[in-house]
């Protein structure tokens, strides 16, 4: 079976990948708490914290939405029925990677645990490597120059 009749991966790399960093990030704020910024500008860091925390989750639940309603699923060990491009498709070719690691800065500055945000990097970093990378080949096999136009207009994260 080709690239093109499967799905890019078969192991659900980012969401193993982001809850281990979430789940890292908490053991490493207990066992190895890094130092933070004082009032009063931790306060503000909280506020934006939650504020980012939010816009992810809301970017997340909107790029999965876009998929669905053009019909194609969001699983990695499945093909891409269509080349999604619009809604938040149209700001990232990777919105909801981009949420995750939005979702992970938003609650390392509201909670004051900045492993949350230097292990966001590391998620993002792997997300790219053994997830990403393995989409875009799979959907150039499929979509050819409509993809690689599509890349040519939209940044892989921003």
């Amino acid at each position: 079976m080709s690239l093109v009749e499967r799905g890019p991966i078969h192991f659900p790399w980012p969401p193993v990948l982001y809850v281990a960093a979430i789940l890292a990030s908490v053991a490493l704020s207990w066992g190895v708490p890094l130092p933070w910024i004082g009032d009063p500008l931790a306060g503000m860091l909280f506020v934006a914290g939650i504020l980012l925390a939010v816009v992810a989750v809301a970017m997340v639940m909107m790029s999965i939405h876009t998929m669905h309603k053009a019909k194609t699923s969001v699983r990695l060990d499945r093909p891409a029925a269509h080349l999604v491009q619009n809604g938040p498709y149209s700001i990232s070719r990777n919105p909801i990677y981009l949420g995750n690691t939005l979702f992970m800065v938003g609650i390392g500055l509201a909670a004051s645990m900045p492993w949350f945000i230097s292990l966001s990097v590391v998620a993002a970093f792997l997300t790219q490597k053994l997830a990403i990378e393995h989409e875009e080949r799979h959907l150039e096999q499929r979509f050819g120059k409509k993809y690689r136009d599509y890349c040519k207009r939209v940044r892989r994260w921003l």
